[in-house]
């Protein structure tokens, strides 16, 4: 079958109701359910994965905390940056959950190299890292009942000074980029529009 979820663009929506409605999404669909893949910005945040560990938090200040479910460690979110959260049935589609990783990986990256920005994944660290090493996407993940939840966050053109208040996924002294950082005028819709096209690119025709 094909990989033809219904786009939902929410513009800029607080942290916890996304998730809670993420939540409530995936523990109401049933097997014929269509998957959905929301777009939003937050306000600024930083979420704390279920690994995550307290530490990494280093001076939170007025930034709310929120300890979420998804995998990974601490990141943040903020005005500028676009969240792709991804409300797939893995179970229908028979994909696993690395194969959903590797897809959001795969479609920064080749959105990236449309802009002619060299870009890739690290098997240690999810995410995708721009040829200086900086971090310029954040992956975390949750699975419940076969459906995915929680998703990429790429950094488009935000405010990067709330890095250096945590160890950005658990690394003390991780650098982090934006598409504007490194020379890109794109608006947060473009990026988003950008990465849907990608995303449903890679998962494509999905044999069920």
């Amino acid at each position: 079958m094909f990989f033809d979820p219904i786009i939902r663009q929410l513009g800029r929506q607080p942290y916890r109701d996304i998730w809670e409605a993420m939540q409530a999404f995936t523990d109401a669909r049933g097997p014929d359910t269509p998957d959905e893949i929301w777009l939003v910005e937050h306000p600024p945040v930083f979420t704390l994965g279920r690994n995550g560990k307290p530490e990494h938090l280093l001076d939170p200040g007025d930034i709310p905390v929120v300890a979420t479910d998804r995998g990974g460690q601490v990141t943040y979110h903020g005005p500028g940056q676009v969240v792709l959260y991804p409300l797939v049935d893995l179970r229908r589609l028979r994909l696993g959950v690395r194969h959903l990783v590797s897809a959001l990986e795969a479609a920064t990256v080749h959105l990236l190299a449309d802009c002619d920005i060299a870009a890739h994944p690290r098997a240690d660290a999810p995410g995708v890292y721009v040829s200086s090493g900086a971090k310029i996407a954040s992956v975390g993940l949750r699975v419940r009942r076969g459906c995915s939840y929680h998703g990429i966050a790429l950094n488009v053109d935000l405010d990067l000074a709330p890095f250096a208040r945590i160890n950005p996924c658990g690394y003390a002294g991780m650098a982090v980029t934006s598409l504007a950082r490194e020379g890109l005028d794109v608006t947060v819709k473009e990026a988003a529009e950008a990465l849907v096209r990608h995303l449903v690119g890679e998962l494509g025709e999905v044999k069920s």
